[in-house]
């Protein structure tokens, strides 16, 4: 039985994370400040003798008794409506929750797992995205507190790699989809699923023709295991390389939904990405990793959830 803190537990991701680790018989410590997550996601574990739910912000000195076996960095604002509201939060628990992070790390000789993401990469020139692009990211734009907050953890998480012989691992995340998404998440999944179940027109930025590979939570959460698992010290994508444009996106949930909306073009948000798609080679090559659950599976699987919360609200 490994012992395993993953920050930013009450989250999407890390509630699923949650989740696969105590189903393998781990013990797992939850740390949240529910900024973006909420004690719901995690609300069926409670009570379980193998889990336990802490409030703490790790931006501040983090520490736990007792041994660690492995640390999941999953704190942070992910969505751009979140990292919009929180910019300095979202700044500051990429540098300064990272650094704690690392430093109990450090202390209690724990593997180290970083949740980056592939917004690392910017708006690409590069296509599909290779781990080796350094990418082409606007640091003063909108975009950029999450942006450079990642990139300053993969850099930190590096260092203490290098510098303090941290056993790291590095995770670049691409778009994610599945239960436990916020209907506010403001990502194109929930909020297409949520305006298609309402009968209101599915909002779609600029002609739509900008692209994403949309991965469901069970695949990645696998992936990320695989990693945690390996000995891969440098950064791998974790994503379906399943690309879809916005638009097309938008008419399979109004078909899936069965729901008469109609589709309303908006203006494009500043350095929102053209294209993006994981170069998939490493995960496939050297975890054995590949996506099991195809989009159409996983979006009926997420309108369900959807469909479900929707109406409890309304109750």
């Amino acid at each position: 039985m490994a012992r395993i803190l993953i920050t930013g537990g009450a989250g999407f991701l890390g509630s699923h994370l949650c989740d696969r680790f105590i189903a393998e018989g781990d013990a797992v410590i939850c740390m949240d400040n529910f900024i973006t997550g909420s004690p719901a996601n995690v609300d069926h574990l409670i009570g379980h003798p193998r889990f336990e739910l802490v409030q703490y912000d790790v931006t501040n000195f983090v520490y736990v008794h007792g041994d660690l076996d492995a640390i999941l960095h999953f704190a942070s604002p992910a969505s751009p409506i979140d990292y919009l509201r929180y910019p300095i939060q979202t700044l500051k628990v990429g540098s300064l929750g990272t650094h704690k992070a690392l430093g109990l790390a450090k202390a209690k000789g724990a593997r180290f797992l970083l949740a980056s993401t592939s917004e690392v990469y910017g708006d690409p020139l590069i296509h599909p995205q290779p781990e080796t692009y350094w990418g082409n990211v606007n640091p003063v734009g909108i975009r950029g507190v999450y942006d450079e907050a990642k990139r300053f953890a993969e850099a930190m998480t590096m260092a203490y790699h290098r510098y303090h012989n941290v056993d790291t691992r590095i995770v670049r995340i691409f778009n994610t989809y599945g239960e436990r998404m916020r209907i506010e998440d403001g990502r194109a999944i929930p909020a297409f699923i949520s305006q298609a179940l309402r009968g209101e027109p599915l909002t779609v930025f600029g002609d739509g023709s900008q692209t994403r590979s949309v991965c469901y939570v069970s695949d990645l959460v696998d992936g990320i295991v695989r990693l945690l698992r390996s000995d891969i010290t440098d950064p791998v994508n974790i994503g379906n390389a399943n690309e879809i444009t916005m638009l097309d996106l938008a008419r399979e949930i109004i078909s899936l939904t069965g729901s008469a909306s109609e589709i309303s073009f908006m203006p494009l948000p500043a350095d929102d990405p053209k294209v993006r798609r994981p170069d998939n080679t490493i995960a496939r090559t050297k975890l054995g990793w590949t996506p099991m659950v195809d989009r159409t599976e996983g979006l009926r699987r997420t309108i369900g959830y959807f469909s479900a919360a929707l109406d409890a609200r309304s109750a």
